[in-house]
């Protein structure tokens, strides 16, 4: 089974779900369910089947920046993969390294504005990190 050298999340990630947690407890099964199979078939296998999509200006080009748009959620009953649930993650290929960045329920408004004001700080903070690490 392919898996990857490293699969880390933020600790905003983490505070996101845990509150999420409580309303839909499938979350971290379901969460793991989807690096083993969506993640390692982008990455891994390199097959798109469109379910991910890459976030593009933001200014940096290591790592790239992802948004699932399709994540099976098993609490969220009918759905399949059009649950609402949103998540963000940066890949760094060379390290071969997930790292989760966002977590939200799409039909929460409040996390629709504060997705775009993470991701805004996350590329400086990413081209930083690289920098620092060359």
């Amino acid at each position: 089974m392919m898996t990857f050298a490293k699969v880390s999340r933020r600790p905003e990630f983490d505070r996101d779900l845990k509150q999420l947690l409580k309303r839909y407890r499938s979350l971290e099964d379901d969460l793991t369910v989807f690096i083993n199979t969506q993640l390692v078939l982008l990455h891994k296998q390199k097959i798109d089947n469109r379910g991910i999509v890459l976030i593009n200006n933001l200014g940096i080009e290591e790592p790239k920046i992802f948004k699932p748009v399709k994540f099976a959620c098993k609490s969220i009953h009918g759905r399949g993969a059009a649950s609402g649930i949103r998540l963000t993650y940066a890949y760094f290929e060379e390290a071969d390294h997930i790292e989760f960045i966002q977590i939200y329920f799409k039909a929460d408004d409040e996390n629709e504005d504060l997705e775009d004001s993470r991701l805004c700080c996350f590329a400086p903070f990413y081209a930083s990190v690289l920098k620092s690490n060359a």
